[in-house]
C-alpha cells in the first residue's frame, strides 16, 4: 500500500499543477498574458538572472552555520555544489522538498551521522521560512489592504485549533517526543542562541532580498510601472508569491503561485494578467537558474577531511 502511495502522490502533484495552470488561464485572458511575456526586455531578464548565484551561495553558505553550530563542518564548494544539485531537484521532481531530502542524504554519506545532515538541513530551510513569513506580514501590513471585519477565514480558527491540539498530542508520543526534544536543543543552537539569531537574520534576508530583487528586475523588463510607481506594494505581492510557493502540493510551485497572482493584482486594482505574467516569467527564472546542478550530479563523494563527531546520538 505504501509504494503504491509512493507512485501515485507524483502524478497527483502533477495532474494538481496542469489543473491548476488551466483554470488560471480560464479565469485571465491567455492572449494578454502571452503578449505581456513577448513584451520581456532583455538586459532586465539577464539581469534578474545574474542574481540568482548569489541566492545559491548565500543560501549555502546558510547552511553552512547551520551544520558548524551542530558540531560539524561543510565546505563552502561542495555546499555551493548540493544547494544547485537540491534546487534543480526541487524544480523537477513533486513536492518541492524531495532536493532538500536529498541534499541530507548526501551529507550524511559523508559525516555518517544523520542526525547531524538532517537536522542540519531542516534548520536552515526553517530559518528562511521564518523570516520570509516575519517579512512577508511587515510588508502586507504596510502595503496591501486589510480586510475590514468581520475577517473573512474566521470560521478557520476551530480547524486550526484542533489541528494544533493534534499536533501538540502527538509530539508528546515518545518516540516523536524524545526526537522533539533533540531538535529543539538543536534548533537553540544553531538557530536562535545569541551567538547564532543575528547571522541566521542577516544571511536569510540578504536570500530573500535577492528574490525580492529579481521580482522587481522581472517587472521592469516586463514594462510594470507598479515597479517604479509603488514598488514596495509589488514587493510585498511578491512576497506573498513566494510564501505560495513554500506550500509542497505541486511542482515547484507552479499553478499555485499564478493562482496567487491572479487573485491578489485585482485586489489592489492591476490586471491579473500582469500578476499571472510575473510569475510564470519568475518560474521559468527559477528553472533556468537552477540547471548548473546538473554540473553537481557527482558533487564530492567522499568524506569531510577533519569532520568532527556530532554530539547527539542518532
Amino acid at each position: 500500500m505504501t509504494l503504491r502511495v509512493r507512485r501515485v502522490s507524483p502524478v497527483l502533484r502533477w495532474g494538481l499543477t496542469l489543473l491548476l495552470l488551466v483554470t488560471v488561464l480560464w479565469l485571465v485572458d491567455p492572449a494578454a498574458v502571452g503578449a505581456q511575456l513577448q513584451t520581456v526586455r532583455w538586459p532586465w531578464l539577464l539581469t534578474a538572472l545574474a542574481i540568482t548565484p548569489l541566492q545559491v551561495v548565500i543560501s549555502a553558505w546558510r547552511w553552512q552555520f547551520t551544520v558548524r553550530r551542530l558540531g560539524g563542518q561543510l565546505p563552502l564548494g561542495y555546499a555551493i555544489g548540493e544547494y544547485y544539485l537540491g534546487t534543480l531537484v526541487n524544480q523537477l521532481v513533486p513536492g518541492g522538498v524531495v532536493g532538500d531530502a536529498g541534499r541530507a542524504l548526501r551529507h550524511r554519506h559523508r559525516v555518517q551521522t544523520t542526525t547531524l545532515a538532517v537536522h542540519g538541513v531542516m534548520i536552515e530551510r526553517l530559518s528562511g521560512q521564518l523570516v520570509l513569513f516575519l517579512l512577508a506580514a511587515v510588508l502586507a501590513v504596510a502595503w496591501l489592504p486589510l480586510p475590514t471585519p468581520p475577517m473573512p477565514g474566521l470560521f478557520l480558527l476551530p480547524g486550526i485549533l484542533v489541528a494544533v491540539l493534534l499536533t501538540w498530542s502527538l509530539f508528546r508520543a515518545p518516540p516523536l517526543a524524545n526526537w522533539w526534544a533533540g531538535f529543539q536543543a538543536d534548533v537553540w543552537r544553531a538557530l536562535l542562541s545569541r551567538r547564532s539569531l543575528p547571522l541566521q537574520l542577516a544571511s536569510s534576508l540578504a536570500v530573500i532580498a535577492s528574490y525580492l530583487a529579481a521580482f522587481w528586475c522581472l517587472a521592469m523588463g516586463l514594462g510594470f510601472s507598479v515597479a517604479v510607481d509603488a514598488p514596495g506594494l509589488l514587493l510585498a505581492l511578491c512576497t506573498v508569491l513566494l510564501m505560495a510557493m513554500v506550500i509542497p502540493l505541486t511542482v515547484s510551485g507552479w499553478g499555485i503561485r499564478e493562482s496567487a497572482a491572479a487573485v491578489l493584482w485585482p485586489l489592489v486594482g492591476m490586471d491579473a494578467e500582469q500578476g499571472v505574467a510575473l510569475a510564470v516569467c519568475y518560474g521559468v527564472l527559477v528553472l533556468v537558474s537552477a540547471l548548473p546542478g546538473v554540473f553537481f550530479l557527482f558533487n564530492g563523494r567522499c568524506q569531510t577531511p577533519g569532520q568532527t563527531a556530532y554530539p547527539c546520538q542518532d
